[in-house]
């Protein structure tokens, strides 16, 4: 019956899409052309010059994929340049160029068709790009392709012809790639870093990194006869309380970044992710190095404030200064992007080291309340505020289209329209929490990999950000809330795994109990 009923569900798709298909008006088909991102290679006087970007509009012919299936023609200024009467410019085999206002797009276009352009370039009057529609049924009959050109680019053309050179343009408009294989490296990062966090006292040696770690402020630490290790003195179980008011705390944020974000707030965002990365990446080197080399921090220097300080902990804070202040300043160039994942990934793993989830009681509450965040400020809030604020405050639209560092990314090197992939540290951070309590629970358990929590929870986070990245492609690039797929795949398995194991009431308790109570303090 399920069968048939599938058959019936089919056919009446088909039936429905063949109606839609043919009650369609003809006169709307050639104005439903898609929007298509443009190249725009151009040459001044037979030298090649910059390419600029373009956008297609939803009317006229469509351009080739490849350059080589498209030729080089002469652009020229149309004469009115608005293209709103018959040029007095000879357009004919030539790419029409024209500025915008005046009427609506499909008269430009059709001007310039008349006159006998063979594509026309619209120049826009700001430095951005917008989707061209139909404005009347003149879309129709227009044969030619139409593009929307930036002002920048408009000007350049317009200097280049204003001082006599011949200008010369190619059109074409490449795909993306289905998959980018950029996507399996930022899975690789994320993964890792989780995993590197949870494992992070099987890999060093915390007592002896965590006595040296503080020698920056001496003063703080000799008085105290045998430093504690760093997660003796440093970490903070996370309570229910806690996790409700950091969620709300983090709504209240980004409410705040999304209507007073500008230039000078991303500023003090990279100010104050530098100082954070510096502690990450200075503990982590230190922690890694100490751990082979107990004896590096025994020569120290005494300094004037700060006292005695170990010269190797020294070292090693001024080239993570140097190194922070260089991604600063150079945050955007292509390359950066390195930098920025190397502070991001050494935070995170300090940040996992400093928090602490005591069961999973705590986890559902704080996972559970990040997981429906996640889906309001992506989701629900364009019912709002009339666009996503998560998304608005990641791309940095309010601040010069320059995003906020707190994420991970890597570029897109088989794209020819190049970006990134990218995930915020929260997506890492909420998830990383679970895992390394899982981690604990194994080792105290004496549990092994597959009768355990920490592999089958690194295995669900991973699955999780594959979803992640299927419903970013399904819904063509639009924003997803990643906790929607990580918390049901790094949490859902668990507390599933505990029921079915038996072990849920434990997992749900662990940690209250009196011998537990005196470890480190709750927050």
């Amino acid at each position: 019956m399920a069968s048939s009923s599938s058959r019936g569900l089919r056919a009446l798709a088909l039936f429905l899409f063949v109606v839609a298909a043919f009650a369609d008006d003809p006169k709307s088909k050639p104005c439903n052309n898609p929007f298509r991102l443009v190249k725009v290679n151009n040459w001044v006087d037979g030298e090649e010059a910059n390419t600029y970007d373009g956008v297609t509009a939803r009317f006229g012919s469509l351009l080739p994929e490849n350059p080589e299936n498209s030729v080089k023609t002469p652009a020229i200024f149309s004469n009115p340049v608005d293209c709103c009467s018959t040029s007095t410019s000879q357009l004919s085999d030539s790419v029409a160029l024209c500025t915008r206002g005046g009427c609506d797009f499909t008269t430009k276009a059709a001007f310039a068709q008349s006159g006998g352009a063979s594509a026309m370039l619209l120049i826009n009057d700001e430095e951005d790009l917008f989707e061209m529609a139909c404005s009347n049924s003149t879309g129709g009959n227009i044969s030619i392709p139409v593009v929307l050109i930036t002002k920048s680019a408009g000007e350049a053309f317009n200097k280049s012809l204003a001082s006599g050179r011949k200008v010369e343009v190619l059109l074409y408009a490449p795909p993306s790639p289905l998959v980018d294989f950029s996507f399996a490296f930022l899975w690789l990062m994320a993964v890792g870093t989780i995993v590197c966090a949870s494992l992070w006292s099987d890999i060093t040696t915390p007592k002896k990194s965590g006595e040296h770690y503080n020698e920056l402020f001496p003063k703080e630490s000799s008085n105290v006869e045998g430093a504690k290790d760093v997660s003796d003195k440093e970490i903070l179980n996370i309570n229910s309380m806690s996790a409700v008011v950091f969620i709300i705390s983090a709504s209240v944020t980004l409410v705040l970044l999304f209507f007073f974000m500008s230039s000078w707030f991303i500023w003090v965002l990279v100010v104050l992710f530098c100082i954070a990365g510096v502690e990450g990446m200075h503990n982590c080197i230190i922690s890694l190095t100490l751990r082979k080399c107990e004896y590096c921090s025994q020569k120290t220097v005494k300094l004037p404030i700060f006292g005695k300080i170990s010269i190797f902990s020294l070292v090693v804070f001024l080239f993570c200064l140097a190194f922070a202040v260089f991604w600063a300043a150079t945050r955007r160039e292509s390359y950066s992007w390195v930098g920025q994942d190397i502070l991001g990934i050494c935070l995170m793993i300090t940040v996992l080291q400093l928090g602490r989830l005591p069961n999973i009681k705590v986890a559902t509450v704080l996972l559970c309340c990040a997981f429906f965040y996640d889906i309001f400020w992506v989701f629900i809030s364009p019912f709002i505020f009339n666009e996503s604020v998560m998304v608005a405050v990641a791309r940095g639209d309010k601040a010069g289209g320059e995003a906020i560092p707190m994420l991970l990314r890597f570029p897109h090197f088989s794209d020819p329209w190049g970006g990134y992939d990218m995930i915020g540290f929260g997506d890492i951070i909420f998830p990383g929490l679970l895992t390394s309590f899982a981690h604990r629970f194994d080792k105290d358990n004496k549990k092994g990999a597959l009768n355990g929590y920490f592999l089958w929870t690194v295995l669900g986070y991973g699955v999780g950000l594959v979803l992640t990245y299927l419903a970013l492609y399904l819904m063509d690039g639009n924003g997803q809330p990643a906790l929607l797929y990580l918390v049901p795949c790094t949490l859902g398995v668990v507390v599933i795994l505990g029921w079915i194991r038996g072990e849920l009431k434990s997992l749900w308790n662990y940690g209250t109990d009196s011998s537990v109570s005196a470890e480190p303090s709750e927050v």
